[in-house]
């Protein structure tokens, strides 16, 4: 079952007002999918394309005045998943030599049209979830290893001359970087530099104890100073974000 949370943004492209309004009536229907605009020009939809709002799926017919659909399609260097919905079938081949995702012919059905929509999601979301997978972590080189770290397992890190110490959970893993280079790459909201030798990861304190951090491994307690020019940006962070 499609994950109602997880929206893509959709477009109409069709000049018939009629056949635009049993698609806009089936994504009214469709929970996964959030109608960002309607229209009966392909000339409107390159410049919604084109614009900063994200377009995840275009619903596009093929014989329209001014720009046909295949025109569009030509047009685009970087085209969203597109669904034809067109009276003929001659168009079928060049249409699928743009990779589209389905084409299906006038009069069109909602389960027909819902099959296509099911295979145009199940795509977004594989790819929504390998893009989130590597969001969520980075790789390094430990070792003879290459190895992806989460951010949600680093608790800190540590300055080790020319290296750094990366501390999770349960292993430690020294790499070739600066403080500044290693903090570049972590989410800002997650973690601070709270020392000149270290960095923590906000969710892993457990106690702060005058200018001391107290964290908490699997099997011992870590206590990392607070430097004194770095303790009021920690308060204020602190502040932030028990707010």
């Amino acid at each position: 079952m499609p994950e109602p949370s997880l929206k893509m943004n959709c477009i109409i492209v069709d000049d018939d007002k009629l056949s635009r309004r049993i698609i806009e009536k089936f994504v009214e229907r469709t929970n996964i999918l959030n109608l960002v605009s309607s229209m009966g020009s392909a000339i409107e939809a390159v410049d919604i394309v084109n614009s900063d709002t994200e377009i995840d799926l275009i619903f596009l017919d093929i014989e329209m005045p001014e720009m046909t659909g295949m025109e569009f399609l030509r047009s685009l260097n970087n085209l969203p998943q597109i669904i034809i919905i067109s009276a003929k079938q001659k168009y079928a081949l060049e249409a699928f030599e743009h990779d589209v995702t389905d084409y299906i012919m006038k009069p069109m059905s909602y389960p027909r049209v819902y099959k296509a929509i099911t295979k145009a999601y199940n795509s977004f979301k594989e790819k929504y979830e390998q893009q989130k997978s590597l969001e969520d972590g980075f790789f390094i080189k430990s070792n003879s290893q290459i190895v992806r770290l989460k951010y949600a397992d680093i608790m800190w890190i540590e300055a080790l001359e020319n290296y750094v110490g990366i501390y999770t959970h349960s292993q430690k893993h020294i790499v070739h970087f600066t403080m500044k280079g290693i903090l570049d790459k972590l989410p800002q909201n997650q973690f601070i530099r709270v020392h000149r030798s270290y960095i923590v990861n906000i969710n892993s304190i457990e106690v702060i104890e005058e200018n001391n951090i107290i964290m908490k491994t699997a099997d011992d307690t870590k206590i990392i100073p607070i430097g004194k020019s770095y303790k009021d940006e920690l308060m204020r962070y602190l502040n932030l974000f028990n707010k």
